[in-house]
């Protein structure tokens, strides 16, 4: 059911909107009892889910009794982190996320089903895990929130992946994510009905019905002078509200580019991305829109690791960027890789397949540990100068007679061209 939905390709909505779909939301699915909310971490700070929750606990007040940030595999949030994104929550709120050990599992999707949806290319079962908190806390009420924009795992963001996967543990993660590596990217992103929200739907029909789950979604685009705004607010607790959100976010965040690129820049604000892991979504976002042989830049200033998890660092450090079928060769070879199936499937997201250069140019990693996992290295001072962000606006731009691409922030849209989507 739809409790609430604003918003169109061209509105701007208002911190009065935000509460409006809040107010409306709470009296409708949660009028009365204790509340959980399980908002997205820093990673997600645009999604304008640290005002939603602020509108949640200022409603609320005592019946918000907890705040689980929807971490994944991420770096547990700090105490600053929790201040910015977050101000006015009282810190005590925050709980941890611990994806290998503080989770439940709710049930099993059958591998029948996994073979159903992934063209028989995967028979595993897929456990449906949560954290403990939503498994045992008994609350009346869990308010997921977050943003619907394009994804490369699942097709489009938010919705039940916040759940299963946001407050998830290792092995549904790890699986997730793999059926959307083996079943192929470019075939995922930018839609709603894919296998891995097939499997997520199966599980949220199953094994959540008692748990009054209510979807708090915003959809975010930028404006004529290229400031953040929110384009639709959509609250619910069913997949209609998903769908809602996601086409308009279809709307609002794809870009169908005109022509192949040949070079693509892309910054990665020194905020939000400080790993690969993150920040390689300047590679899956664009991929369907260089051409063959292009070449892909990625200033990343704040960029200090591989993975944000100590051991799916040292994963990517030892198997790196090959491609697909190098990696899938590897996951049949080696007992660590095949057991921590996430990894493998962001080394083959973060791979061109040897289509297109991938040049890093990180604050923190050296040459040789760039190199080390496949991909080109340059100095961030020097690109810098060349492609300089405070001077670039979004979309094409000369550069003393070269054409390149600019993006601010590839966490915000999805692009492609028409031969490649």
């Amino acid at each position: 059911m739809i409790y609430f939905q604003r918003g169109s390709e061209t509105s701007t909505l208002s911190a009065d909107d935000l509460r409006d779909g809040v107010e409306a939301t709470l009296k409708a699915g949660a009028a009365s009892g204790s509340v959980l909310a399980v908002p997205p971490d820093i990673t997600r700070y645009h999604s304008r889910a640290g005002d939603i929750t602020g509108i949640i606990y200022d409603l609320c007040g005592e019946r918000l009794e907890a705040v689980l940030p929807a971490l994944g595999t991420h770096t547990p949030m700090t105490a600053e982190q929790i201040a910015h994104m977050y101000p006015g929550v009282p810190a005590e709120l925050f709980r941890e996320h611990d994806w290998r050990e503080g989770i439940r599992t709710l049930g099993e999707v059958p591998g029948s089903f996994m073979a159903e949806v992934s063209e028989g290319k995967l028979d595993y079962a897929w456990p449906a895990q949560v954290d403990v908190l939503l498994a045992e806390g008994g609350y009346d009420a869990i308010l997921s929130i977050g943003q619907v924009v394009p994804h490369e795992v699942v097709g489009m963001a938010n919705y039940n992946k916040n759940i299963f996967v946001g407050t998830g543990g290792a092995d549904g993660i790890n699986k997730s994510h793999f059926l959307g590596a083996v079943y192929g990217m470019e075939r995922i992103m930018g839609r709603a009905d894919t296998p891995v929200r097939r499997v997520l739907n199966y599980a949220s029909r199953e094994f959540t019905q008692d748990m009054n789950i209510i979807y708090i979604m915003t959809v975010i685009g930028a404006d004529e002078s290229g400031e953040l705004v929110i384009r639709g607010l959509f609250c619910g607790n069913d997949e209609d509200v998903f769908e809602a959100a996601a086409e308009l976010s279809l709307k609002v965040n794809f870009k169908m580019v005109d022509r192949q690129l040949k070079k693509v820049v892309v910054y990665l604000d020194p905020e939000e991305y400080k790993s690969t892991w993150l920040g390689n979504k300047s590679i899956y976002r664009t991929r369907m829109a260089i051409a063959d042989g292009g070449e892909l830049i990625v200033l990343a200033p704040g960029v200090k690791e591989f993975g944000e998890d100590p051991e799916i660092d040292r994963l990517v450090r030892k198997y790196g960027y090959t491609g697909t079928d190098n990696v899938l060769d590897c996951v049949e070879k080696h007992d660590e890789l095949r057991a921590n199936l996430s990894a493998a499937a962001h080394l083959i997201h973060g791979s061109s397949e040897g289509r297109f250069s991938i040049t890093y140019c990180p604050g923190h990693l050296t040459k040789e540990e760039v190199e080390g996992v496949n991909f080109k290295y340059a100095d961030l001072d020097e690109m810098t100068k060349r492609y300089n962000p405070e001077s670039l606006t979004d979309g094409y731009n000369d550069i003393d007679g070269e054409e390149i691409f600019y993006i601010s922030n590839p966490a915000l849209g999805l692009w492609a061209h028409k031969d490649r989507f």
